[in-house]
Protein backbone atom coordinates (compact mmCIF):
# COMPACT_ATOMS: atom_id res chain seq x y z
CA UNK A 1 0.00 0.00 0.00
CA UNK A 2 1.40 3.92 -0.86
CA UNK A 3 1.88 5.96 1.65
CA UNK A 4 -1.35 7.85 0.79
CA UNK A 5 -3.46 4.85 -0.14
CA UNK A 6 -6.62 3.65 2.06
CA UNK A 7 -7.65 0.11 2.28
CA UNK A 8 -11.67 0.06 1.63
CA UNK A 9 -13.92 0.50 4.35
CA UNK A 10 -10.93 0.80 7.01
CA UNK A 11 -11.14 3.38 9.93
CA UNK A 12 -8.49 6.02 7.87
CA UNK A 13 -11.03 5.48 4.89
CA UNK A 14 -14.21 6.53 6.68
CA UNK A 15 -12.21 9.26 8.19
CA UNK A 16 -11.16 9.87 4.40
CA UNK A 17 -14.76 10.16 3.94
CA UNK A 18 -15.76 12.39 6.67
CA UNK A 19 -13.42 14.93 5.79
CA UNK A 20 -14.16 15.00 1.79
CA UNK A 21 -17.85 15.13 2.88
CA UNK A 22 -17.50 18.05 5.23
CA UNK A 23 -15.25 20.23 2.51
CA UNK A 24 -17.68 19.06 -0.19
CA UNK A 25 -19.91 22.37 -1.72
CA UNK A 26 -22.24 20.03 -3.82
CA UNK A 27 -23.07 18.27 -0.63
CA UNK A 28 -23.25 21.05 1.34
CA UNK A 29 -25.75 22.58 -1.55
CA UNK A 30 -28.21 19.08 -1.10
CA UNK A 31 -28.08 19.87 2.35
CA UNK A 32 -29.78 22.51 2.35
CA UNK A 33 -32.79 21.11 0.63
CA UNK A 34 -32.64 17.30 2.16
CA UNK A 35 -32.51 15.62 5.39
CA UNK A 36 -32.19 11.99 5.36
CA UNK A 37 -30.42 9.62 7.27
CA UNK A 38 -28.14 6.58 5.42
CA UNK A 39 -26.66 3.38 7.06
CA UNK A 40 -24.56 1.42 5.28
CA UNK A 41 -23.73 -2.39 6.44
CA UNK A 42 -21.37 -4.47 4.76
CA UNK A 43 -20.30 -7.99 6.14
CA UNK A 44 -17.48 -10.14 6.01
CA UNK A 45 -14.53 -7.66 4.75
CA UNK A 46 -11.22 -8.08 5.94
CA UNK A 47 -12.05 -6.35 9.15
CA UNK A 48 -15.07 -7.71 9.65
CA UNK A 49 -18.70 -5.83 9.53
CA UNK A 50 -18.58 -2.56 8.90
CA UNK A 51 -21.29 0.16 9.26
CA UNK A 52 -21.35 3.69 8.65
CA UNK A 53 -23.30 6.64 7.62
CA UNK A 54 -24.39 9.64 5.78
CA UNK A 55 -26.04 12.24 7.70
CA UNK A 56 -27.94 15.10 6.02
CA UNK A 57 -30.25 17.92 7.95
CA UNK A 58 -30.11 21.19 8.88
CA UNK A 59 -27.97 22.54 5.98
CA UNK A 60 -25.30 19.91 7.19
CA UNK A 61 -23.95 16.13 5.52
CA UNK A 62 -21.28 14.61 7.74
CA UNK A 63 -20.02 11.22 7.84
CA UNK A 64 -18.67 8.84 9.85
CA UNK A 65 -18.73 5.36 11.68
CA UNK A 66 -21.20 3.57 12.58
CA UNK A 67 -25.25 4.06 12.26
CA UNK A 68 -27.29 6.91 11.19
CA UNK A 69 -29.64 8.53 13.86
CA UNK A 70 -32.23 9.41 13.38
CA UNK A 71 -31.83 6.41 10.55
CA UNK A 72 -34.42 6.51 7.48
CA UNK A 73 -32.63 3.98 5.06
CA UNK A 74 -30.33 0.87 5.61
CA UNK A 75 -28.35 -0.82 3.08
CA UNK A 76 -26.61 -4.45 3.58
CA UNK A 77 -24.50 -6.26 1.63
CA UNK A 78 -21.38 -8.47 2.14
CA UNK A 79 -17.91 -7.60 0.89
CA UNK A 80 -17.80 -8.83 -2.60
CA UNK A 81 -20.70 -7.04 -3.67
CA UNK A 82 -19.78 -3.83 -1.86
CA UNK A 83 -16.09 -4.00 -3.31
CA UNK A 84 -17.40 -5.10 -6.63
CA UNK A 85 -20.29 -2.23 -7.03
CA UNK A 86 -17.47 0.20 -5.69
CA UNK A 87 -14.63 -0.68 -8.51
CA UNK A 88 -17.80 -0.12 -11.09
CA UNK A 89 -17.85 -4.18 -11.85
CA UNK A 90 -20.86 -4.64 -10.46
CA UNK A 91 -24.20 -2.39 -11.47
CA UNK A 92 -25.24 -0.84 -8.05
CA UNK A 93 -29.25 -1.27 -9.64
CA UNK A 94 -28.52 -4.75 -10.91
CA UNK A 95 -27.44 -5.72 -7.00
CA UNK A 96 -30.46 -4.35 -5.79
CA UNK A 97 -32.77 -6.37 -8.41
CA UNK A 98 -30.78 -9.24 -7.47
CA UNK A 99 -30.69 -8.92 -3.67
CA UNK A 100 -27.38 -8.61 -3.52
CA UNK A 101 -27.73 -5.64 -1.57
CA UNK A 102 -31.08 -5.14 0.53
CA UNK A 103 -32.51 -2.18 1.25
CA UNK A 104 -34.55 -1.73 4.80
CA UNK A 105 -36.43 1.40 5.66
CA UNK A 106 -38.31 4.57 3.85
CA UNK A 107 -38.08 3.62 0.24
CA UNK A 108 -39.85 6.93 -0.72
CA UNK A 109 -37.27 9.06 1.41
CA UNK A 110 -34.76 7.27 -0.60
CA UNK A 111 -36.33 8.02 -3.83
CA UNK A 112 -36.28 11.48 -2.65
CA UNK A 113 -32.63 11.87 -1.97
CA UNK A 114 -31.40 10.89 -5.42
CA UNK A 115 -29.46 14.77 -5.47
CA UNK A 116 -27.62 13.70 -2.14
CA UNK A 117 -26.20 10.06 -3.66
CA UNK A 118 -25.43 12.07 -6.84
CA UNK A 119 -23.23 14.97 -4.99
CA UNK A 120 -22.18 11.63 -2.62
CA UNK A 121 -21.33 9.67 -5.70
CA UNK A 122 -18.74 13.04 -6.10
CA UNK A 123 -16.85 12.44 -3.22
CA UNK A 124 -16.45 8.78 -3.63
CA UNK A 125 -14.83 9.17 -7.05
CA UNK A 126 -12.33 11.65 -5.21
CA UNK A 127 -11.82 9.31 -1.94
CA UNK A 128 -11.86 6.15 -5.02
CA UNK A 129 -8.53 7.50 -6.83
CA UNK A 130 -6.22 6.59 -3.52
CA UNK A 131 -8.04 3.49 -2.35
CA UNK A 132 -7.24 -0.05 -2.56
CA UNK A 133 -9.72 -2.35 -2.35
CA UNK A 134 -8.22 -5.96 -0.76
Amino acid sequence: MSNNAVRYLSLEWIDALTKAVAANEAMAAVAGDHTVGITQTVTGGPEGDVTYHLQVADGRATFGAGAAFPEDVRFEQDWETATAVATDKLNAQQAFITGRIRLYGDQEKLVASTPVFAALDGVFTTVRTFTEYR
